[in-house]
């Protein structure tokens, strides 16, 4: 067994224009100071990362881990989940993912997915340049808005969703195999990829492709009332990255898991600061340590309540608090009396 790496934190939410969120050594130094080991990086975001850069000058990203070394912070992973979410947009949404994209392809699909793709074989790159073995990222959908069948879906028509999107990703993981990167999708609502079967529906078509793995986050699997943590059983074998994100549903006579078109404030399921919440992670990180997990417990805030540098501030001491230091030893060692082949048979009675 390994010992989980951490904590890290997600920059997305943080990253900002004032300092010290506007730029990578800044906001490293920052993370630093509250304890942070490791920082998961938004590759879109142009203050922390120019990914197309990183895609092709070893040099450029020695520079970045250089800037993480010096306050004692690695690179988890690179996160593409708004270029991941645009390599299958269905066009109901195609307006608000618009401005995902580059200006250069908004208002044509055709040229955005194009883009998306491009930008995660330029991840792929990028994140074997910088020495990690893993990657964040969002799936997309083109199935999401038939997700309740009313009215009757035609026969057909959810499976040849998933036909387009695995045709869609298979190129895409084969760039990753070729970087040796997994990528873990998020389990999410809103991605075709939102819960254990969907994931093996896409698995199937990629042929259980090596690099087609799961980014775990217990919050999406909790606001659908899965049981999340025999997911982990189920599923630990793909897991390759976690999101350490609290979350509560507390259902009512009057609002269930679609949320009645609420604010997150008034959703009976709603995200929560670390600990605010009611997610087992005394569990989860248990099952981590007992299925060898060796990867980052990465910090996710999202909080509909509390201010994010508090979340920040009180989730890298509450990671740092489950973290599983694992056995080197078994604790019955003492008792070990030493035995061979000759002595085991005739323990057992056998001649």
């Amino acid at each position: 067994m390994r010992t989980i790496k951490g904590p890290a934190i997600f920059l997305a939410q943080f990253a900002a224009d004032e300092t010290p969120f506007n730029s990578l050594d800044e906001i490293a130094r920052w993370a630093s100071g509250l304890g942070f080991q490791g920082v998961q990086i938004p590759s879109w975001d142009a203050r922390l990362i120019d990914l197309a850069l990183a895609a092709e000058s070893q040099d450029y990203c020695d520079e970045l881990r250089g800037v993480l070394d010096q306050h004692g912070i690695q690179i988890t992973e690179l996160s593409t989940h708004l270029q991941g979410q645009l390599v299958a947009v269905h066009p109901a949404y195609d307006q608000m993912f618009d401005g995902f994209a580059a200006e250069s392809v908004r208002g044509n699909p055709r040229a955005r997915t194009e883009w998306a793709v491009g930008q995660m074989k330029l991840a792929a790159m990028a994140s074997q340049r910088l020495g990690l073995t893993t990657h964040a990222s969002f799936p997309g959908a083109l199935a999401w808005p038939y997700f309740y069948p009313w009215p009757q879906r035609p026969a057909g028509l959810v499976e040849a969703a998933f036909d387009e999107l695995a045709r869609r990703w298979r190129p895409i993981l084969d760039e990753f195999d070729a970087a040796g990167v997994d990528i873990g999708f998020e389990i999410h609502p809103g991605e075709d990829l939102h819960d254990g079967v969907t994931f093996e529906m896409f698995l199937e078509r990629v042929d259980d492709h090596p690099r087609c793995n799961i980014l775990y986050d217990p919050s999406h699997l909790i606001l659908q009332q899965l049981d999340y943590l025999g997911f982990m059983d189920v599923y630990g074998e793909r897991i390759k990255l976690v999101h350490i994100k609290d979350a509560e549903f507390n259902p009512s006579p009057r609002q269930g898991v679609y949320g009645g078109y609420q604010s997150w404030v008034d959703r009976a399921g709603r995200f929560r600061s670390l600990g605010d919440g009611q997610v087992d992670f005394k569990a989860i990180f248990s099952k981590l340590a007992a299925q060898d997990f060796g990867g980052w417990a990465v910090l996710e805030w999202e909080c509909c309540l509390k201010h994010q540098e508090d979340g920040a501030r009180e989730g890298a001491q509450f990671i740092r608090d489950h973290i599983i230091r694992v056995a080197d030893k078994a604790f019955d060692d003492f008792a070990d009396a030493g035995t061979d082949a000759a002595t085991n048979r005739q323990i057992l009675g056998i001649q």
